[in-house]
């Protein structure tokens, strides 16, 4: 019996450390968003970006970019689904913001990674209330293959997420954009082929959009 002990402790302890390992490694991988997003040059003037990857079941990692300061993985929080904050502090994010990014987990359980930014030219379609067509091939090689809807309010964003399972974004109106997706790479690679989208359909069709060239 006393020698089974050490091998059990020792089996609890390399599961422990593993765990810790990967969690680490998931607070590198958002943080890495964050830097993605920077040099492709989809954020706003201000940096400005929230981000979430699933950690677990009923938990996420959450973090608010800002031009103000760098992010690094100590900055990130761990959000219970149901709004619950179980470590760190979400002082930048509003109650908004938490609920959409937890609403769409809880909508999505197949989700690992949301994306909310401020991008330039999506915005311009975000103001102008109009939907995004989904022409630009990168867009549905990353599973949106349908145009991006746009949401009227924050409230209406799950709504829209449970009802079009074929949509991987949701314009806000007003506000921006929501990407997702099964993992943080893909999540960034849609966000940065949603903006190029956006981009190239204001700059060939703005006025008819309703929209200016940015």
């Amino acid at each position: 019996m006393s020698t089974q002990e050490p091998a059990s402790a020792a089996s609890v302890n390399s599961v422990a450390e593993a765990a810790e390992r990967a969690h680490l490694a998931l607070r590198r991988a958002v943080v890495d968003v964050a830097v993605s997003l920077m040099r492709a040059g989809v954020l706003s003037h201000s940096g400005h970006a929230d981000l979430s990857a699933r950690v677990g079941p009923d938990a996420i990692l959450v973090a608010t970019v800002s031009g103000r300061h760098d992010l690094g993985p100590d900055d990130l929080a761990v959000l219970r689904l149901d709004g619950t904050v179980a470590e760190g502090d979400l002082a930048e994010m509003s109650p908004e913001v938490v609920a959409v990014h937890t609403g769409v987990y809880r909508a999505r359980p197949q989700t690992g990674a949301v994306i909310h930014t401020h991008s330039p030219h999506l915005l311009a379609f975000a103001l102008a209330r109009r939907a995004l067509p989904a022409r630009y091939e990168p867009l549905r090689r990353l599973g949106q293959a349908e145009e991006v809807p746009v949401a009227p309010s924050a409230e209406a964003i799950i709504g829209l997420i449970e009802a079009r399972p074929g949509t991987q974004a949701v314009l806000l109106g007003d506000h921006g954009v929501l990407a997702v997706g099964p993992d943080t790479e893909t999540a960034v690679s849609l966000l940065v082929a949603l903006e190029e989208a956006a981009r190239a359909s204001a700059q060939r069709g703005g006025a008819q959009l309703g929209l200016c060239r940015l």
